[in-house]
């Protein structure tokens, strides 16, 4: 897996998955490499391609 392969996420992943917390749709931030809950104000990690879907994983958003 090159760089740029890690560094992008799955169009169709991305309409399936959602927010653990909250069960609402994600947006993914390419720039920090995050799935980002609005609603729950969350986000969450993306590694090596893989979202890592677990709350205790996620950072906390600021207002």
């Amino acid at each position: 897996m090159t760089d740029a392969q890690a560094n992008t996420i799955d169009r169709k992943l991305l309409e399936i998955l959602v927010c653990p917390v909250t069960k609402t749709t994600l947006e993914y931030d390419r720039e920090k490499q995050e799935l980002v809950s609005r609603a729950a104000r969350l986000a969450y990690p993306i590694r090596d391609g893989i979202p890592i879907m677990l709350p205790d994983e996620a950072r906390a958003l600021e207002d």
